[in-house]
Order: C-alpha cells, then structure tokens, then sequence
C-alpha cells in the first residue's frame, strides 16, 4: 500500500487519518451526550476538558486531512457509478468537512464568550478567539449543538451508503478505504482458477485399469 492517494484507491495516509476521525468523533458524540447529565463536582469538570481536548484534536485531524487531500488528490469515483450518486457523494463529504470544522470551533467560541478556560490536555492554555457576552454564548452553543446532530445524520447517511455499495452493488467503495482492501483480479493462465472438485478427479485404480486396457 502507497503513502499517497492512487486512481484506485485511498492511501495509508489518507485511510489512517480517516479512522481515527471516525474513532474521534464517535468517542466525542459518547461524551457530549453524557456528560450534561452528570452532577456537578470534579468528575464532571475532567469530562468536560477532556471533551475539549478531543475536540481540537478532532480540528487539527481534520486540518491534516485536508492538507493531505489536496496534495494527494483523491481516488476517481468507482467505475460504473451513476453521476447523480457521485454528486450526492461529493456534496456530502465537503458537507461532513464543513461541519468537522464548525463543531470544534463553535466550541471555542462558545468556551471564549462564556469566560470558561481553555487547556490542551492540561498541558498548555489556549487564547480566547470571542468576547465574552450571554448573545453570543447562547449563539455558539446552538450551532455546536445542532451542527452535531446534522454531523450525526450525515455520518450514518455516508456509512450507510458505503455499507449499500459494498453488499448490494458489490464494489469497491468501502474497499478501498480499508487496509489491504484490493480488488480481486484474475491474473492470465491457471493462476485464480476454480478447483476442480474432488469427486471429479478420477481415481488412482481407475487410471490404472485405464492405463492397463490400453
């Protein structure tokens, strides 16, 4: 497998940074619909940093992949694809970008105009990008909230239309975005051909007698 992007499939980069977006986000939505209903005290402070945390970490991932994909470029849509599906495909991914940009930052803001403090994991602070004020607050918590339903439904709408191309049209779509996930292709000659089934093969007396007759 290549580090970059090829006609036919996904990188190594490209795949790597892609799971571990998924395993992100999937650990950040986990956390984001617990952690309001715990009672107030330390426990529930940690959660919320680490939330933070991951969520910059999402932004920086996603900033990555985006670099990535741009110098790598992207694999062409999988033959025999009708063009409605691919603009459908397309549209979604850009929208699935938008948004991975959008939650992580209207956290911020909404972080920055709530005078909450803002750490990398405890190890570093980070600048305020807002002025504090309640409108702005109040603004910033809708679009992170909303936006990650919006990110929840598009997720399950592009996992679901992989999982639709993989056992139903029988391609290579979610192939190609998993290790070693190649397309099976028959080289010339023998090689790949179906096993003859061993109640055809004749057998050891029978070629024998055959051979005997002649």
């Amino acid at each position: 497998m290549t580090l970059k992007n090829t006609a036919d499939r996904w990188g190594a980069v490209s795949q790597s940074l892609h799971w571990l977006v998924v395993l992100l986000i999937a650990t950040i939505a986990v956390i984001g619909l617990t952690m309001t209903d715990m009672s107030n005290g330390p426990s529930k402070i940690k959660i919320y940093a680490l939330h933070k945390s991951l969520g910059l970490t999402l932004l920086t991932l996603v900033v990555l992949r985006l670099l990535w994909r741009i110098y790598a470029g992207a694999p062409k849509p999988v033959e025999g694809t009708p063009h409605w599906q691919e603009r459908i495909a397309s549209l979604t991914h850009w929208a699935l970008y938008v948004l991975m940009f959008a939650l992580p930052i209207s956290g911020w803001v909404f972080n920055s105009s709530s005078g909450y403090p803002l750490q990398y994991f405890g190890l570093f602070n980070l600048p305020k990008i807002a002025p504090r004020g309640e409108d702005l607050a109040q603004l910033s918590h809708q679009v992170h909230e909303y936006g990650f339903w919006l990110l929840l439904a598009l997720v399950v709408a592009h996992a679901g239309a992989a999982f639709y191309h993989h056992l139903f049209q029988h391609d290579d779509t979610l192939k190609r975005m998993l290790p070693g996930g190649r397309r099976n292709v028959r080289a010339s000659g023998d090689v790949g051909a179906a096993p003859v089934p061993a109640d055809l093969l004749p057998s050891a007396s029978a070629t024998s007698e055959h051979s005997h007759a002649d």
